[in-house]
């Protein structure tokens, strides 16, 4: 009985042995990441010190990219626009590209680019995993080893800080002594969870009302003439580019004083509500900002791009209209307007901003709800279902030689295809309209319109330009060209062609006088280094000085990464010219320009662009 006694009980010290066993080599593996600055040895503090601050400054510097670029670390793939929307995906704002959440693509297409939580998480981990792969160690070599593995980087964004938890094996030794951290946090205290919830709540709210499309159209109808009747017999005319400048001004103007309800604004002054957004309330400083000089496109239909005049014509003068009495000049301007604007969530020390484009089709906001559509709001009224007038429509060459071409006539914002000539001659039906265009299109030719109101008259003539296929090239200085050159020819109407040598040197030119600017760009490796820039913002000032207008300044800093220009400018100029047919047959151009310093620096190439303006580009025609 005793034996058996002993066997029990000495298996009994050998379970509790086993235990103590798996549970040491347990605690071990559930601890050996979690080594504070008590469980190492103090000498090798500094290493594992150096590490945490490379952990918290590639941190802080993910946030600033992050709050500076709408979301984004990196502003991503570059998509230009086009001149029917001429934004491309990002906005350039103060030297800083900073992607669009919303804006309308070169081909029409509404696109939305809005960051997730999650998305911000991940490109901050990936910033701070590819920086810290750079984290020197070189002050530690002779007396420290240091080995450390790969980091994985988890990210996690809350409304007052940002949590950043680091996996990655790191051995210090120094000597006999030595230590192993495998896991390291840090957290930064920042805004940034919390001003993204603002510009969300912004954001959504314009995405399901068109806020900021509301404000734009009540400028259009102020500063622009929309819709009106005014009593005289002379027609009532209009500088164009006087109303594109007085709307964006406006614009500019107004868009700066919107506000939105909340802590840092009272709602005391009635005339002001005007300007206060009051279903998005904040408790931060918000700003909308649009400049005038940001790409604008503001159309008006019926109109060119370059036409220089708003034109109503009276009605009451016509044959057979006497009896009236009296003149009167209806006018009805139907727009195209669209405009980025930058919303900005601030305190003293940081700023959370991300760009959209407000839309403003044929008078219409855009449709509340976004889609990845084309955006056109499209129009009620068909006109070219109405077409009771007879019209004849003559088309020829330059040497009055009948062009079989496509004929449209556009009113206003409607544009119909009537037809086709034969023998250069259409004859047929089209919408009665005051101030229409007639147009006509064909292959090899260059597109020819002209003013036309089928009311009152019924025969036109069209002259075409014929198009030359020309091969360009470009010699810098007198010798071939070695680096990348951009030739482009503006005519008297605004239309540009454009080659880019080498690649595409093929270009389609008529008949006619042209800008002709040559930008040559070569390889340079120019360094802009980091820079901080202050940006101050006006606010009410708190409590009772700010019911009474009174206002502080609250600045702070943008800080811009160091970075590089690999290609500039180092050669061109420009010249103006009048190209005769005789020329364009011959079907080889030759552009002749100066070369120009390589730059090094910025102020070299600053002057490389001074001196463009004063050099001349040669042409020369050959078979």
């Amino acid at each position: 009985m005793r034996n058996k006694l002993d066997k029990r009980g000495q298996v009994a010290i050998y379970v509790i042995i086993a235990i103590v066993v798996v549970a040491g080599i347990l605690i071990f593996f559930l601890t050996r990441g979690k080594v504070t600055s008590e469980e190492y040895p103090a000498e090798l503090g500094p290493v594992f010190e150096k590490y945490q601050a490379c952990i918290e400054q590639s941190t802080r510097e993910a946030i600033q990219l992050v709050e500076t670029n709408g979301g984004r670390v990196d502003a991503g793939q570059y998509v230009p626009g086009s001149d029917y929307a001429p934004f491309s995906s990002q906005l350039n704002f103060m030297g800083n590209p900073v992607p669009y959440w919303y804006y309308v693509a070169g081909n029409g297409i509404v696109k939305e680019n809005v960051p997730s939580i999650i998305d911000m998480q991940n490109e901050i981990s990936n910033y701070v995993e590819e920086n810290l792969a750079k984290c020197d160690f070189s002050e530690f070599y002779g007396v420290y080893s240091v080995q450390k593995g790969m980091e994985t980087v988890k990210t996690s964004i809350l409304d007052s800080r940002v949590d950043v938890v680091v996996d990655s094996d790191m051995l210090v030794k120094k000597g006999e002594v030595s230590a192993r951290k495998v896991s390291h946090e840090a957290s930064v205290n920042t805004k940034l969870g919390k001003f993204y919830n603002i510009a969300r709540a912004i954001y959504d709210k314009e995405k399901s009302d068109a806020i900021f499309e509301d404000y734009a159209l009540d400028v259009l109808y102020l500063y622009a003439p929309v819709d009106g009747v005014e009593i005289q017999c002379a027609p009532k005319i209009w500088l164009t580019r006087t109303v594109f400048s007085d709307l964006r001004n406006a614009l500019e103007n107004n868009f700066a004083a919107i506000k939105f309800k909340g802590n840092y604004y009272t709602l005391n002054n009635k005339k002001s509500d005007y300007f206060v957004i009051k279903d998005v309330s904040v408790d931060e400083s918000v700003n909308v900002l649009y400049s005038k000089n940001w790409p604008t496109k503001i159309e008006v239909a019926g109109n060119d791009i370059d036409d220089e005049l708003m034109i109503a014509e009276p009605i009451g003068t016509q044959e057979g209209m006497g009896i009236m009495g009296f003149c009167y000049v209806p006018y009805h301007f139907v727009y195209d307007v669209s405009f980025p604007v930058m919303i900005q969530i601030y305190d003293g020390t940081e700023i959370f901003e991300f760009p959209i484009v407000v839309v403003i089709d044929k008078n219409v906001a855009r449709q509340a709800e976004l889609s990845n559509a084309s955006f056109d709001n499209g129009a009620d009224y068909d006109l070219c279902k109405y077409r009771n007038k007879q019209v004849e429509v003559d088309v020829y060459n330059t040497a009055l030689n009948p062009v079989d071409a496509n004929i449209s006539f556009s009113c206003f914002d409607q544009r119909c295809r009537l037809g086709e000539t034969r023998n250069g001659v259409y004859r047929g039906m089209a919408p009665t309209c005051v101030n229409g265009y007639i147009s006509a299109r064909s292959w090899g030719y260059e597109d020819a319109k002209k003013l036309f109101s089928t009311n009152e008259e019924n025969f036109v003539e069209l002259i075409m330009e014929k198009k030359y296929k020309i091969n360009v090239s470009v010699k810098v200085g007198g010798s071939a060209l070695k680096d990348t050159a951009l030739v482009s020819f503006t005519n008297d109407e605004g239309k540009i062609v454009s080659a880019m040598i080498p690649g595409n040197n093929e270009i389609d030119l008529s008949e006619g006088n042209y800008e002709v600017r040559v930008y040559v760009y070569g390889n340079t490796t120019i360094v802009i280094p980091a820079a901080t820039k202050t940006q101050c913002a006006t606010v009410p000032k708190t409590g009772l000085l700010g019911i009474f207008g009174m206002t502080d300044e609250k600045c702070f800093d943008i800080k811009i990464p160091e970075t590089r220009i690999d290609n500039s400018l180092v050669g061109g100029g420009k010249s103006t010219i009048y190209v005769l047919e005789s020329e364009l047959q011959k079907g080889n151009m030759e552009v002749n320009v100066n070369s120009m310093p390589r730059p090094t620096s910025l102020d070299m190439l600053a002057e490389n662009f001074e001196t463009f303006e004063s050099r001349q580009a040669g042409l020369r025609f050959y078979g």
